[in-house]
């Protein structure tokens, strides 16, 4: 399980970017401990394949 601030370094991102996430439900699904939130490593995966553009779907690809 990793932090709000690992998952910021890990993508590149900016903290606040990643509570905005959370606020909007657009970002890795997450759990909460009390106070604090967590990630788990098969979701922060799900996330990103979600996230997966395949330019071949694209139309007028050559």
């Amino acid at each position: 399980m990793i932090s709000p601030k690992e998952l910021a370094e890990f993508l590149g991102m900016s903290l606040q970017t990643i509570y905005e996430w959370n606020h909007a439900g657009t970002g890795p699904k997450y759990r909460r401990f009390g106070k604090h939130v967590r990630y788990a490593p098969e979701d922060i995966a799900a996330w990103l394949e979600s996230r997966r553009v395949d330019r071949s779907d694209r139309t007028g690809a050559a």
